[in-house]
């Protein structure tokens, strides 16, 4: 499965997220990318300064036997889909 969300805001400075993982805070360093790592998943961050931000979190889809599943097609999510 593959959640990708964009926007085009102010985007992350260069340097802050390590900054904040060597402050020891958890957020996108250890609490996404960690979760996603032990579900066999990924989490991509993309952040240009001054032109928004990507993120793109992948987790395999698992059977009902818990066993690896085929990989479903990718859509892109509607305007306001996913967001409650």
């Amino acid at each position: 499965m593959l959640v990708s969300v964009r926007d085009e805001g102010p985007g992350i400075p260069e340097g802050r997220l390590a900054e904040a993982a060597e402050e020891g805070r958890l957020g996108v360093a250890q609490s996404i990318q960690g979760r996603l790592r032990d579900l066999g998943g990924t989490a991509e961050l993309v952040s240009v300064p001054g032109q928004g931000t990507e993120v793109e979190l992948t987790v395999p889809k698992q059977d009902e036997g818990g066993g690896e599943a085929a990989t479903s097609r990718r859509y892109p999510a509607q305007a306001g889909e996913g967001t409650q």
